[in-house]
């Protein structure tokens, strides 16, 4: 599924630049081609306009493309005045031709040596397009031309435009290859990225897919236990209740650990849901701890376990002091719950620099250093047994760690198997966030 999504991502990413690379390159073609086809058509209409003001060369070269005879010094003729018209062959290869109205060539004009074939197929090209500018291909050449009407017949001026379509077709070329090493190198960038864009994605769906697992399966078991002793009253159906009182409590008990986890599970996704449009204000933290530890210190002496605590007056922080509470009392049940036999806890409250720092310490078999990092999972035990037992079912340190995120603070967790774990939620003070 993720590398459909991959490929898909991919395929929409390579569409999207190649059709923004053609629109690129399509207007730095076009505007290039208008800027090539504007100075050609200003070079062939400068030369034009030679071969026209200099017509009387164009009839003393006679046909067959023989050269103009030279023009003496003072000599008003033709090839005087193309001196001082300035000579496009310095510029360009051209040549002109004149012809009759039958399209028959009368003379030429040409610094080359050209057969009456070419001369020829030059004139059918301009014949079958009479144009003021136009295009067209001979011998592997390609050439410009514009025909321009006299009373006698035709004065056609042409111009080798090799180079400049050189251009255009090189440019061609090179958009060509520079689309193919850019797609190259989007598509290993793209790949790259994508599979790092996925990454989270996947994360969060293989959490859920966790998530749903091991919810399924923690309330598998109780549902489990209640249709066994379903089917064991049912089966007795003309006992009094009385005599089947341990089924009914053990359905009861049950019940209460299915109520105690969709309350958790509950609690967590309206947390999440909630986040944007909870209203905090400022509580006295101090107090709130406080409070818990009154509540919590004789479970803590029933079970045998010593208690130290160290609480600075006057804290305030911004938030909820009812879900304060609730990670206070997660903390201190963890506590109790994965403490060894005459073990202690200790509890600390004080400030540190713009924070509140809240420890909670236990001595214990400890966190091994591989669960440590997802000792706040949803779900995840480090010692699963134990604590199906102890009726936990890993969403504690969850809730926890929602809550205090929630507050703009942190939590973490540092553990020395054998010896203690400390909790430590770091919260902001008020007006510090």
């Amino acid at each position: 599924m993720f590398n459909r999504l991959r490929n898909r991502f991919l395929l929409m990413n390579m569409v999207i630049i190649t059709i923004l690379m053609l629109v690129a390159f399509a207007s730095i073609y076009t505007i290039t081609y208008q800027n090539v086809k504007r100075d050609i058509d200003m070079e062939l209409h400068r030369v034009a306009d030679f071969y026209r003001k200099s017509g009387g060369g164009l009839g003393g070269g006679g046909i067959g493309g023989g050269k103009p005879p030279q023009g003496q010094i003072g000599d008003p003729s033709p090839q005087a005045d193309r001196r001082d018209f300035g000579s496009p062959a310095e510029r360009s290869v051209s040549f002109g031709l004149k012809t009759d109205a039958a399209w028959n060539l009368v003379s030429t004009d040409s610094r080359f040596d050209m057969d009456s074939d070419f001369y020829a197929s030059a004139i059918k090209k301009a014949a079958a397009n009479p144009a003021d500018s136009a295009r067209f291909t001979l011998d592997g050449t390609r050439w410009a031309y514009s025909v321009q009407k006299n009373p006698a017949g035709y004065t056609i001026a042409f111009m080798d435009v090799t180079a400049q379509q050189k251009i255009l077709t090189n440019l061609v070329y090179t958009f060509a290859a520079v689309a193919l090493v850019m797609l190259a190198v989007i598509y290993a960038a793209s790949r790259y990225f994508a599979g790092r864009s996925i990454a989270p994605v996947r994360e969060a769906f293989d959490k859920q897919k966790r998530f749903i697992a091991d919810a399924s399966h923690e309330l598998k078991t109780p549902l489990a236990v209640i249709n066994t002793n379903a089917d064991v009253l049912l089966a007795n159906e003309g006992d009094t209740i009385a005599s089947q009182a341990k089924w009914l409590h053990r359905i009861k008990s049950e019940t209460e650990r299915m109520k105690t986890l969709t309350n958790d599970l509950l609690y967590l996704t309206e947390m999440e849901d909630a986040r944007a449009r909870t209203v905090f204000v400022p509580f006295d933290v101090s107090d709130a701890v406080e409070g818990v530890l009154l509540t919590m210190e004789a479970v803590i002496f029933e079970q045998d376990l010593s208690l130290e605590y160290d609480v600075e007056p006057g804290l305030f922080a911004v938030g909820s002091a009812e879900q304060i509470k609730q990670v206070v009392m997660i903390l201190l049940d963890n506590a109790i719950k994965y403490n060894e036999p005459k073990g202690s806890i200790s509890l600390m409250l004080k400030r540190q620099h713009h924070q509140i720092q809240l420890s909670v310490a236990n001595t214990g078999a400890g966190i091994p250093a591989e669960h440590i990092d997802r000792i706040f999972d949803r779900f995840y035990r480090a010692d699963a047994s134990r604590s199906r037992k102890q009726g936990g079912y890993g969403l504690g340190l969850a809730i926890a760690k929602s809550i205090v995120e929630q507050h703009k603070g942190r939590i973490s967790v540092r553990s020395v198997p054998g010896e203690k774990t400390t909790f430590t939620a770091l919260l902001p003070l008020e007006g510090k966030k």
